[in-house]
């Protein structure tokens, strides 16, 4: 897989997707639940119910390619609810592959004022 991560996105579907689904499933999900267009190259990740499994599908210039990555032990961190398909980083990605959950990673905090 050659990719220029500048300008690739990543999107996540949060909760749980059908893992049964294979490349036109996926692609359907994409367009219709998620408002994206399966043909940009971005990257977009879906995980199983069981959280043991995480599939990758991205165009690349004449055809869909499709990643899997199945676990023996413990779970990929994801979130359960299913808000609005959510865009990560590249080392958000390598972060979920590793298993560090950066979904409840401390948020950052801004003040305008010292009171």
């Amino acid at each position: 897989m050659k990719t220029n991560w500048d300008e690739v996105k990543i999107f996540i579907k949060p909760g749980p997707t059908d893992m049964r689904k294979q490349i036109n499933g996926l692609t359907i999900l994409i367009h219709e639940e998620m408002q994206y267009d399966p043909f940009t190259g971005n990257l977009f990740v879906f995980c199983s119910k069981n959280r043991r499994r995480l599939k990758i599908i991205y165009w690349d210039r004449n055809g869909f390619c499709m990643w899997l990555k199945r676990l023996e032990e413990n779970k990929f961190p994801w979130p359960k609810d299913a808000e609005e398909c959510r865009e990560i980083t590249e080392t958000q990605l390598d972060m979920l592959l590793d298993g560090i959950n950066f979904f409840n990673a401390h948020k950052n905090i801004y003040f305008s004022a010292v009171s």
